[in-house]
């Protein structure tokens, strides 16, 4: 690898953009925006194209301020850019990049600025061409990609990204999704996950629902010594790092983050998005979840009469003394084809009808679980019967709504099969939730698929697993033992309280009965965190229905010199929403205006505003990140 010295500033054009960026400097100590991370787009990019959203929508469920800007706004600053902690050079919509913007790219960088670099961004010419030998990006990296000479086709290679068992706990990476469990087993300070235990210097994979393989994605192959800190790796090369140039320094992500979220695989994206702006930036953020307070979603499916006896027997476990849960029923006549009365009939069948009352008496949620006849409809899914469908997705939510006397909002696909056109139907029926087999490892979130956005105002709720499966019943099939699954149910529990964050758990009530050892400990240790005011359970619509108020907040931060304002309006009310403020950067917050509670949790001062439609709180900066 060559030689560079980045931070030296060649030519008129180079110093100009120097003084400009003292500017930015000059104006954030004033009045800047403190915690602004610019996503840069090429002139002429729509702010409305969906592969800017993915990059909005995942920022705005991250509670961060993500804001576009177009490349001559920032190669122009005293013509009125945002002031920002950061800038994002995303893959996909960014290509292509011309010589003086890549410029302005590396004085900010090396005047101290912070960048998260994408994948194939800036990889080439406005002309459409790849630069002779390496990328013209890879002294801001560290590393030279994107070796198009050298390589031709062999330039991009797909392998499983590896990462060591330190990293991790810095990470919103559930129990589960990465594997195998016990080498990353983190609890909340001061607890126990029992027998988990990290092995330093091994290497661990990401995982499939439902597939025996590592999950594998596309990265340039890397050549070169790296100077940096290696956070992932492949046989490619170097896939995520952190590397220091001049006086700021460079996240690479080198994975398509945004073309991964726009097609079902959301969770690289919020994981190094979250990682940039509060790990290395330790940026506020507003939580995704009421008062801060972590949990889980326990999802039941009940498929067929098949669940009549096992309901019957879970009334008496320890798992009906919490709760609420989210109920989903398939309510016809009919399972495997029509007419083979294997169904729940909840038209018809008293004690059906009387076990969804007693459970609705509970707090539980009812849903609905597809169409009517759960087998039958799964396997129409696929033939284009699309007015058939509808139809039994109309029964079965009418069928529900009789019995409850309440109209059905969330729902779940027999078999995870989701396609987009189903959204579209349940956003139009009142749903604001559904179960999802994608985005797997994430938590709720408005989701993607082909690279569009589903729905308005409906939020997915992807299923947490143990490696390839996530239903009891698939577990024991796999051969995972009893003392792995309470180990995953336990370390998933945590990891929602340490990461204030909700993760959906599903089942089937005959899939279960096995267990009933494993969920009793789980209900102990659920039920003492409760007791601590530290977790909670979520149904899918009451969280979806937070989530959407929350989308209404409109709040900024505000830096004078050492001093940071946070500034929060809602058109009707505040109450539970919540921010973090690393603890470890800044002062104790003092409220100025409106009403809230602060507390200090582990490494962050934790706001919750209470009653009220407006909020301003204070915080001294006591050391930069």
């Amino acid at each position: 690898m060559r030689m560079r010295y980045p931070w030296v500033v060649f030519g008129v054009s180079s110093i100009l953009l120097a003084l400009i960026v003292g500017s930015w400097a000059a104006r954030d100590r004033a009045t800047g925006s403190a915690d602004r991370l610019l996503l840069l787009l090429p002139d002429g990019t729509s702010f409305s194209d969906p592969r800017v959203g993915v990059w909005l929508d995942a920022a705005s469920e991250e509670g961060l301020h993500v804001v576009p800007v177009h490349d001559s706004e920032f190669v122009r600053p005293l013509f009125g850019i945002t002031q920002c902690a950061g800038i994002i050079l995303p893959d996909t919509i960014h290509r292509t990049a011309g010589d003086v913007f890549l410029e302005s790219i590396r004085t900010f960088v090396g005047s101290g600025g912070r960048l998260m670099l994408v994948y194939d961004a800036g990889t080439l010419s406005l002309a459409g061409r790849y630069a002779a030998k390496w990328s013209r990006l890879s002294d801001l990296v560290g590393v030279d990609y994107a070796l198009y000479d050298a390589l031709g086709d062999g330039t991009i290679l797909w392998d499983a990204p590896r990462f060591t068992h330190d990293l991790v706990q810095h990470l919103d990476i559930p129990p589960g999704k990465y594997y195998p469990l016990r080498a990353h087993a983190v609890a909340a300070p001061g607890r126990s996950v029992g027998s988990f235990s990290a092995t330093a210097g091994t290497e661990y994979h990401l995982t499939r629902y439902k597939f025996g393989e590592d999950l594998k994605y596309p990265s340039f192959v890397t050549a070169g010594d790296y100077s940096g800190r290696v956070l992932f790796r492949s046989a490619a090369g170097i896939v995520a790092g952190e590397h220091s140039y001049g006086r700021g320094s460079v996240l690479f992500v080198n994975l398509p983050l945004g073309y991964l979220k726009g097609n079902t695989d959301g969770l690289p994206l919020h994981v190094f998005l979250k990682y940039f702006a509060a790990q290395l930036l330790s940026l506020p953020y507003l939580a995704s979840v009421p008062d801060g307070v972590g949990g889980l979603v326990l999802n039941w499916h009940v498929d067929s009469n098949a669940a009549i006896k096992p309901l019957q027997q879970l009334e008496s476990w320890t798992l009906s003394q919490q709760g609420p849960y989210t109920i989903h029923v398939t309510a016809g006549p009919d399972d495997v084809f029509l007419g083979d009365n294997k169904g729940f009939d909840l038209d018809r069948n008293p004690l059906s009808q009387e076990l969804i009352r007693r459970y609705l008496g509970m707090g539980q949620e009812i849903g609905s679980h597809g169409g009517w006849a759960h087998d039958y409809f799964a396997s129409r899914m696929g033939a284009g019967d699309r007015d058939n469908l509808v139809g039994l997705l109309s029964l079965n939510k009418q069928a529900v709504e009789r019995v409850t006397g309440k109209p059905v909002r969330s729902y779940s696909a027999p078999t995870g099969n989701h396609p987009a056109w189903v959204t579209d139907w349940l956003e139009a029926h009142g749903f604001i939730a559904y179960y999802f087999t994608g985005d797997t490892g994430m938590g709720p979130t408005q989701g993607y698929q082909d690279g569009v956005r589903n729905g308005q105002n409906i939020w997915a709720f992807p299923t947490a697993h143990l490696d390839r499966a996530a239903a009891f019943e698939e577990m024991a099939r796999e051969g995972y033992r009893n003392s792995e699954i309470n180990d995953w149910l336990g370390a998933l529990t945590e990891f929602a309280v340490k990461h204030r964050t909700v993760r959906l758990v599903y089942f089937h009530p005959p899939g279960i009965l096995d267990y009933h050892d494993t969920i009793d400990s789980w209900m102990r240790q659920t039920g003492q965190l409760r007791q601590e005011g530290v977790f909670r359970w979520y149904t899918m619509a009451g969280l979806a229905d937070f989530l959407n108020a929350r989308k209404q907040i409109r709040w900024k931060t505000v830096r004078r010199a050492d001093r940071l304002t946070v500034e929060a309006i809602h058109p009707s009310t505040l109450a539970h929403a919540a921010w973090l403020v690393p603890a470890g950067r800044y002062s104790e917050p003092v409220i100025t205006s409106g009403a809230a509670d602060v507390r200090r949790e582990h490494d962050d001062w934790i706001v919750v505003a209470k009653e009220g439609k407006e909020m301003h709180f204070e915080t001294q900066l006591v050391s930069n990140p």
